[in-house]
């Protein structure tokens, strides 16, 4: 399905910005890596995205082509980032379409809401595995590819001056806030972006010379998402974009433009990052999530979450 473009991207940036560039992206099916790759191919690039479910991952790439005519949009279905050979297939299968990899998302991730005590030992790993491993795995497969196009686009060091290929070799991990201060109910996801944003540091450094970024998206409430259906209850979303700084949640516009700056010649120095585009939300003090889960009564109550879209009580 189309989209308007005003929903997924700003008109600041221009035509062809990212002219024949192939970007990568695990998650893609998602509501935010989707929006994210769709504005990179709208401005030129083409595209491969990765998910389990093979109809939906499919669909979806149908879908983001859409954004420019001609564009070449892969969906490889049946991947699992937790798997590096399933996951590494995935990737050669890109390369051997669309010619390369000059930029990568490691979007993958997993969530629900649990206390500690809910969290079963599976639980907590399932989402160290996706969030953290799938991360891993998916540098680790693209980093090769990414180091031959930083290559061919590095920046000159005495001009300043980018390519005349434009850019290439960067990678954006999206990763979240509530690690920063801690949150109720997500230690799990806490603890997995914890790890996230360590390792893109990592990478930050030890391929920053070979002219290669990392930095990380750390997205707020974004609306209309998964992120948000699950974790707030449907009769406390009015209360809670209300308490938001700016009055609002974010958009998929917010994080796809953040992306575009990202892998844009203006964000050309910055690496190692974190990028929050969340509208200061993560300053805010997180005594609750949703109207009914309020800090520490719920805890001591002894009750369970319930009423969380998406929620699968066999695993927590």
């Amino acid at each position: 399905m189309a989209l308007p473009k005003s929903d997924y991207l700003s008109n600041i940036w221009k035509d062809d910005l990212f002219k024949n560039k192939v970007v990568f992206c695990t998650g893609g099916g998602g509501t935010i890596c989707s929006a994210q790759v769709r504005a990179l191919v709208h401005l030129g690039a083409n595209a491969c995205i990765v998910g389990r479910n093979v109809a939906k991952t499919e669909k979806m790439a149908q879908s983001i082509a859409t954004a420019r005519p001609s564009a070449k949009v892969i969906g490889v279905g049946a991947t699992d980032v937790r798997n590096f050979d399933s996951l590494k297939a995935a990737v050669d299968r890109c390369v051997s379409e669309l010619g390369g990899i000059d930029f990568v998302i490691a979007g993958a991730a997993g969530n629900f809401l649990a206390s500690i005590n809910q969290l079963s030992v599976n639980g907590f790993k399932t989402v160290m595995d996706i969030d953290v491993l799938g991360s891993y795995n998916t540098a680790k497969a693209t980093l090769p590819y990414l180091q031959e196009s930083a290559a061919k686009h590095k920046v000159d060091s005495k001009t300043l001056q980018p390519s005349s290929l434009g850019t290439g070799g960067r990678i954006i991990f999206v990763s979240a806030t509530m690690h920063y201060t801690g949150m109720i109910f997500q230690t799990h996801v806490s603890v997995a972006k914890a790890g996230v944003d360590a390792l893109s540091n990592n990478i930050a450094l030890e391929f920053g010379p070979l002219g290669i970024t990392s930095n990380i998206i750390a997205p707020g409430p974004i609306a209309n998402t998964e992120g948000v259906e699950r974790l707030l209850p449907s009769d406390s979303k009015e209360e809670s974009w209300k308490s938001q700084p700016l009055g609002r949640y974010g958009s998929i516009r917010d994080i796809a433009d953040a992306t575009v700056y990202l892998f844009s010649d203006a964000g050309s120095y910055v690496n190692g990052h974190a990028l929050v585009v969340d509208g200061a939300s993560w300053r805010m003090p997180a005594a609750s999530i949703g109207a009914n889960l309020k800090y520490p009564d719920f805890l001591l109550s002894g009750d369970i979450v319930a009423n969380v879209k998406g929620q699968k009580k066999s695993k927590l």
